[in-house]
């Protein structure tokens, strides 16, 4: 995937680690936590570890940190893997779970007791937090820290087999409770958790932490660049620690990245997790939602979010790229890629008064301007059609180049059209123009020269299709959704207006459009066939719309 090669910090590490020798051959992982979908800024760290292993010639193992099962489920394994495959990557054999090591860490964590380096504790999680002291405060030791190993290895035997209660005894490592690093204040390793677990069933009521898995997992699998998002650079030297202290030759090295942030989106699994709980948006893949199966089913390429990863680059100082950015990416791919087509989002019929009643003749269209090869098409064109309302002005503002009662318009591909009379509803709505066409301007030329400024789109009444077009924008209206006032949270900033549902019309062209087809509708924006479109109800979402901001603001 020569077009989404990766240059960072990470990289030029492994470069000089290959070049001295340090490392034969680089094995990455990536280590998804099964308790949600995978988002964009995950999109960001599958590229970082799979590119990085690919680019390299080296291996990257997908992992499932399945350590807390009151929050995991199989729905989320699945969907992960989804994902993973859309974005163009493949783990080959390389599929493990940190529930396949089970075993592993309990005798990890005998050792560690067995070496003085671990205890089992009574004291609650309060108490637990209050003697772990501040930032400025060292913090006061246990009084069950220096129990004697004998006593700690039966403890923990007991819990294994279920004799004690939740938070009635965790395992802590022994380090250092005055340690200005707080990761390093004697952390809990082991915690009892009373529920089966998806993959393990009732064989295990004690779980190890993250922090005590991740290290192990890593060196179990003899990985050699383990790369995390930067809020784990304070957690390394307790990376450090467990690597050291269980005892691995020629041990894993962490390396930290700045995570994705994103303008107008939050990415935390939690909150995501309450939008659909709360019914705010419909289901984990919602077009709105910044899921990877959200972005697919709102019309985004796994190319377009390669690119876009790639210019985000990887750094070492967190920021927050614009939205636009992202939009960009699709947009550009898809100006060159997808296949043009008119639709009427708010349509206004049009009766072309001069134009032979029963007569339908097609007018031939290019279907990409900007790819030749693509051909062209014909599309259908008669005595009635459909124009966007918004394309006629009554009384026209400023520097209107549309249809008017006094202008007339290029119908693109197709005739010059004025109009002579505008029929009404009872409550003063426009319902209806008659118009008048000149014949010898097919194809949207004059023999006589005169020049007409606007071109507007339209679709041929007597055969199109109906068709669902759902507007999508962003989910929330403020840059940064956790800038809410006081009293109130994020769900203060949801955008009321993210999805404005429309009923149009399309070309008949379109209506064999099938999920997952990509258009730029006419001077509308770039939409995609929904998954539950189909020839019966056709459903488009809106990708994006076609003007380019970031463009524009970064040349």
């Amino acid at each position: 995937m020569e077009e989404t090669k990766m240059s960072n910090f990470i990289q030029d590490i492994i470069t000089e680690d290959l070049k001295n020798g340090v490392v034969k051959k680089v094995h990455t992982r990536f280590p998804p936590e099964p308790n949600g979908y995978l988002h964009i800024g995950h999109a960001k760290a599958i590229c970082v570890d799979f590119m990085l292993a690919e680019q390299n010639g080296g291996l990257c193992n997908l992992r499932f940190d399945d350590t807390n099962p009151s929050k995991e489920d199989i729905e989320y394994v699945d969907s992960i893997q989804e994902d993973i495959k859309w974005l163009g990557f493949d783990w080959g054999d390389r599929l493990y779970y940190a529930s396949d090591y089970f075993d592993k860490f309990y005798e990890a964590a005998v050792k560690l007791i067995k070496d003085g380096k671990a205890y089992v504790d009574s004291i609650d999680a309060e108490k637990m937090r209050e003697y772990r002291g501040t930032l400025t405060t060292p913090g006061k030791e246990s009084p069950d820290r220096n129990r004697p190993i004998d006593e700690n290895l039966d403890l923990f035997e007991r819990m294994k087999k279920g004799e004690f209660a939740e938070g009635e005894y965790v395992l802590r490592a022994k380090i250092d409770m005055a340690a200005p690093n707080m990761n390093m204040r004697d952390p809990v390793i082991y915690r009892i958790i009373r529920k089966g677990h998806y993959r393990a069933g009732e064989d295990w009521c004690i779980y190890p932490m993250y922090d005590f898995a991740h290290p192990l997992e890593d060196a179990f699998e003899n990985i050699t660049h383990s790369c995390c998002s930067l809020e784990f650079e304070d957690h390394r030297p307790l990376y450090d620690w467990f690597i050291e202290n269980v005892g691995f030759e020629n041990p894993p090295h962490q390396y930290e990245f700045a995570r994705l942030n994103i303008t107008y989106t939050v990415m935390s699994k939690r909150k995501l997790r309450e939008l659909v709980d709360l019914g705010i948006v419909n289901g984990w893949d919602d077009p709105r939602m910044p899921t990877l199966s959200g972005l697919r089913r709102r019309g985004y390429t796994p190319s377009s979010i390669r690119e876009f990863c790639k210019l985000v680059g990887v750094a070492k100082a967190n920021s927050v790229v614009d939205y636009a950015i992202l939009e960009h990416c699709i947009r550009d791919e898809l100006n060159k890629t997808a296949m043009r087509g008119m639709a009427v989002i708010d349509p206004l019929k049009v009766t072309i008064e001069n134009y032979p009643d029963g007569q339908v003749e097609y007018c031939e269209i290019t279907n990409n301007p900007e790819c030749p090869e693509m051909g062209t098409r014909k599309v259908p064109f008669s005595k009635e059609i459909y124009i966007e309302r918004s394309d006629f002005e009554e009384v026209p503002p400023p520097k209107y180049f549309r249809l008017t009662s006094e202008r007339e318009v290029r119908l693109m591909g197709a005739y010059f059209i004025k109009c002579k009379e505008i029929i009404k509803s009872d409550d003063g709505t426009i319902k209806e123009l008659i118009c008048t066409y000149d014949p010898e301007t097919r194809g949207g030329n004059s023999p006589d020269g005169r020049k007409v400024k606007g071109t507007i789109h339209w679709v041929c009444a007597t055969q199109c299709a109906d068709a669902q077009i759902n507007l999508y924008d962003q989910l929330f209206k403020a840059i940064d959704p956790d800038d809410y006032p006081e009293g109130e949270d994020y769900k203060y900033n949801l955008n009321e207006d993210s999805i404005i549902v429309k009923q149009g019309k399309v070309e008949i062209n379109l209506a064999n459009a099938v999920a997952g087809d990509r258009f730029q509708f006419v001077r509308n924006g770039y939409f995609v066939a929904d998954k539950d479109s189909t020839p019966d109800k056709l459903v488009f979402n809106r990708i994006t719309t076609l003007k380019d901001t970031w463009a524009k603001l970064s040349n």
